[in-house]
């Protein structure tokens, strides 16, 4: 104690000194802005997660379960994995069938992973997923995804334009720049998918001089390789059912072009052959066409593989082909960039309100308008510790950390009340500016330290991770305790130097608005 008042001691005499010191600080600290990751939502270290696998359009079930089953035994010689569920012939877990990946599709596998607990392992889930991902990539002719797709997990590009061709041509160029980027996991893009087709092109002329139409040869087609619509099938009448009958050519084909070639097609005068009249080709296509605003758009998804969100998107918009992008394609933000850009333009309007907020509280709580702004000095002085803290801890600046900013508001805002509520009522007393701060700071400063500690310790636990899954609540409480560290043994130091200069401006308005009143208020003198 004797040592703390030495120093309040010296900080009021040498306020300006004081002052400065804090200001540069306080600007120095947010130079550490610029150094921390930003991210959205942390990922989560649980249990469970997933790889999905995804062979080349036209693939077939037998193909896509032999896939599957090489890369669940891959999977199961990681110690840290204790079983697999399989599920082939679906985009995803979930029931949703219109959930992105949902369709069932029968080249698409997932396998649903459950790891040892948390507090078991040596390894965070995101490096057991790292091992995961580098293991299955030994599967040949599959494309691999590691997760569940959730936020904090993968980066959304989406580049749209009304000019395919240029579109395609961008796309491609800027997924394999981003593959370039070290650290991240797998890249995919909706632009890659080509699905082979067998393309039929009718010969207008030969088809007219025999009175074939489009809309033969495109039933005949159909019926032929996929089977006619339910509605018209035949069906095999039975005691307690019917069991539809589908007439269809047999898969193998689809790729023997002389058996399509010899399909019938009904004429002016009988069948022709399908082969006189058209050209048929194998070619390629793609597999889904997105749309965007009505136009058609890329998507390019990056594993983020345990990086933060917003140092993958920063070094996304430093490549040569993102700055070069022609002008008939533009940019569109989707998924946890859009909701990041979202949440940082909106937290200043948040703390702007808490800060009036407290302000207003403030004011009727001191019926004055002056003094409440010393107690938002410590507001300030919060902000150095929490930026400190996430750098030590190499937490990004996220949503959590957010929250905990606002949540710290509120808290910090306790020591300077007990700080200039005592001095006021001090000098409300008769006791002079100085010996009342002085007197503030020595009987003050015991319960400031007490309520400081025992909420930093109930903290913690927490800020250590200790418990169930502490990726989201974390940096929530590492943002607090940091802060709360910072706003203590500054507030009790700076405080008091804020009230002089606050009393001091107080007193020179009182003193220049009493000082007009009574002019205008003296009598004017007439003859």
């Amino acid at each position: 104690m004797k040592l703390y008042l030495k120093a309040a001691n010296w900080c009021l005499k040498y306020r300006w000194v004081t002052a400065l010191v804090a200001t540069v600080f306080l600007v120095g600290s947010f130079s550490i802005v610029e150094s921390l990751p930003k991210g959205f939502i942390p990922p989560d270290d649980l249990a469970q997660t997933q790889v999905t696998i995804e062979l080349p359009p036209g693939s077939r079930f037998d193909q896509t379960m032999k896939a599957a089953e090489q890369a669940r035994l891959i999977i199961m010689q990681n110690k840290e994995v204790k079983f697999v569920y399989t599920a082939v012939g679906g985009g995803s877990t979930g029931s949703d069938p219109f959930a992105p990946g949902g369709a069932s599709e029968a080249r698409k596998a997932t396998l649903l992973i459950n790891l040892t607990e948390r507090n078991t392992r040596s390894k965070s889930k995101q490096d057991i997923e790292t091992e995961l991902r580098d293991a299955v990539a030994v599967v040949p002719g599959i494309r691999s995804s590691v997760g569940f797709g959730g936020a904090g997990e993968k980066y959304v590009l989406a580049l749209a334009s009304d000019d395919n061709i240029a579109l395609m041509k961008s796309a491609q160029q800027v997924e394999r720049e981003i593959r370039k980027i070290p650290g991240i996991g797998n890249v995919k893009s909706s632009a890659s998918l080509q699905r082979p087709e067998i393309i039929i092109r009718p010969d207008a002329s030969k088809a007219a001089d025999l009175g074939v139409n489009t809309a033969s040869i495109a039933d005949t087609v159909r019926v032929a390789t996929s089977g006619d619509y339910d509605q018209a099938l035949a069906k095999l009448n039975l005691a307690q059912r019917q069991i539809p009958i589908v007439v269809r050519l047999p898969a193998e084909a689809r790729t023997d072009l002389g058996m399509l070639e010899r399909l019938g097609i009904p004429g002016r005068n009988g069948t022709v052959a399908l082969g006189t009249i058209a050209e048929i080709s194998v070619e390629s296509g793609p597999a889904q066409i997105d749309r965007y605003d009505r136009s058609r758009n890329v998507q390019i998804e990056v594993e983020l593989n345990g990086l933060q969100l917003g140092d993958v998107a920063q070094k996304v918009e430093a490549l040569a082909a993102m700055k070069e992008l022609p002008s008939s394609i533009k940019r569109v933000e989707l998924g946890d960039v859009e909701g990041m850009n979202e949440l940082f333009a909106s937290f200043g309007l948040a703390m702007l309100i808490g800060v009036f907020c407290i302000y207003a509280v403030l004011v009727l709580l001191f019926k004055d308008f002056m003094q409440p702004v010393t107690i938002l000095v410590a507001l300030v002085l919060s902000i150095p510790g929490a930026f400190i803290a996430l750098l030590i801890t190499q937490k990004a600046l996220s949503m959590p950390s957010l929250i905990g900013l606002i949540m710290l508001m509120g808290i910090a805002t306790k020591n300077s009340i007990l700080l200039v509520e005592y001095a006021i009522m001090a000098m409300r007393g008769g006791m002079n500016r100085f010996d009342a701060l002085i007197d503030a700071c020595h009987k003050r400063a015991r319960p400031v330290v007490m309520t400081t500690i025992a909420m930093g310790a109930g903290m913690l636990p927490i800020a250590l991770g200790w418990g169930v899954d502490p990726s989201f609540r974390s940096p929530m409480a590492v943002v607090v305790v940091g802060g709360l560290i910072t706003s203590t043994f500054l507030s009790l130091l700076v405080v008091p130097v804020a009230f002089t200069f606050v009393d001091d401006i107080e007193r020179l308005l009182k003193k220049l608005f009493g000082k007009k009143q009574s002019t205008e208020g003296q009598p004017v003198a007439t003859k």
